[in-house]
């Protein structure tokens, strides 16, 4: 007997997400299946989470064996997995020092706040920080405030002050809008919720230097674009540019709910009682985390990526070319994005669905792909040939 579970979440779920009409009950790989067995090639990941796959072996092995083990203590004390995680992640990256939470947000949250101890302590109490428009930090208030869209922010207000919004990809905005109370910019190597906006070649250079000649601090918030979704480890990588400080989660845990924010030795401002989480740095979420990224780097997955990112690049190009609704292609590694030249997101969402490939509407004129970085040739051939259905359908 079926339960109708899209009736239950009506009756009891606040209305914050319009879903897409699907109750998934299992993943495999790239694949997902609903309730009804009807089986899905996933470019959608869990929104950029499921890196490694749906249902990793090694991830499942992890949590199942720290589930017998130890699930929580507090930071009161120290755990293996935490350090493990702590370990493997500053060993593989630029940065010096950890602080391991439970989302994006709350990475972003606990850099923003680092950043103005540090502004404190060394820059005569500045606090500001230099967001760029189209951004997306996160849910909570002070995260909010740092997103540069005024749809999230302009049904809350008053909204935390502190941040100042300019346009990405722009070096004189940041400097025109650099004073003695800045302490910070805050970007995303590429913009992933704000439409997959890939900077210049040498703006993130740029903005390091600008940054170095007025001693403030870089942030890059690698929620989206860390853990091997551009084709290396972290983003950073990719432009050459290291940050001060960097945040991490979706695909940091492989599924589960994880974040961290990391930074170099000169930003790690913070004393004792200055930050803390009950469930920041839990075991099993660590332990978690550890065997997904101790998977990237052993099995090479960046190089999947690169491989994977020509391939997509070829075809969807192609794509661009047989159908004229398609205005732009924008993409770097396994983030890609299709802009229209009408508002047709919603129908080739559902089309697609139909047909049995999951996308993100990014935009009303806009789809997102963010397959796992497992993603393989033959999955991807798939996929696109769904697509070209679809906008066979929509365009007839």
């Amino acid at each position: 007997m079926s339960t109708n579970w899209q009736e239950i979440e009506k009756k009891y779920y606040m209305f914050v997400v319009k879903r897409q009409p699907i109750v998934i009950v299992k993943g495999d790989g790239s694949y997902v299946w609903d309730d009804n067995g009807k089986k899905y090639i996933d470019f959608t990941s869990g929104w950029a989470v499921n890196n490694v796959g749906h249902s990793n072996k090694a991830i499942s092995k992890a949590i199942s064996e720290q589930a017998n083990t130890l699930l929580q203590t507090s930071n009161q004390f120290y755990t293996v997995p935490q350090l493990k995680l702590a370990e493997i992640l500053v060993e593989n990256s630029c940065l010096d020092k950890i602080f391991i939470c439970n989302s994006g947000t709350e990475a972003n949250e606990g850099a923003i706040k680092l950043a103005r101890k540090f502004g404190k302590k060394n820059l005569n109490n500045a606090h500001e920080i230099i967001t760029a428009f189209n951004s997306f930090h996160g849910r909570t208030m002070m995260s909010v405030a740092a997103t540069g869209q005024p749809k999230y922010q302009d049904i809350f207000q008053p909204i935390p002050t502190g941040f100042k919004h300019v346009d990405y990809n722009n070096l004189e905005e940041i400097k025109k809008s650099t004073n003695d109370n800045t302490v910070a910019v805050m970007l995303e190597p590429v913009q992933g919720e704000g439409g997959v906006n890939i900077p210049s070649k040498d703006y993130l250079k740029n903005v390091r230097k600008w940054c170095d000649d007025n001693g403030i601090l870089l942030i890059f918030d690698e929620v989206q674009t860390g853990l091997g979704r551009l084709g290396k480890l972290f983003g950073y990588e990719v432009f050459d540019v290291e940050p001060d400080i960097m945040t991490l989660a979706k695909g940091l845990g492989g599924g589960v709910p994880i974040g961290a924010f990391l930074a170099k030795e000169h930003a790690c401002a913070f004393d004792p009682g200055d930050h803390g989480s009950t469930f920041g740095g839990n075991a099993l979420t660590c332990a978690a985390a550890f065997a997904s990224t101790e998977y990237i780097l052993n099995e090479k997955v960046v190089d999947n990526v690169s491989k994977m990112e020509k391939y997509f690049k070829e075809e969807l190009n192609l794509i661009q070319k047989e159908y004229e609704i398609i205005d732009q292609i924008r993409g770097m590694g396994l983030l890609w994005a299709i802009q229209f030249k009408s508002e047709i997101s919603a129908d080739l969402v559902s089309i697609c669905n139909d047909n049995g490939l999951l996308t993100n509407p990014l935009r009303p004129n806009a789809i997102r792909l963010m397959p796992p970085l497992t993603v393989e040739i033959n999955e991807a051939s798939k996929a696109f040939s769904i697509l070209r259905k679809s906008l066979d359908k929509l365009s007839n």
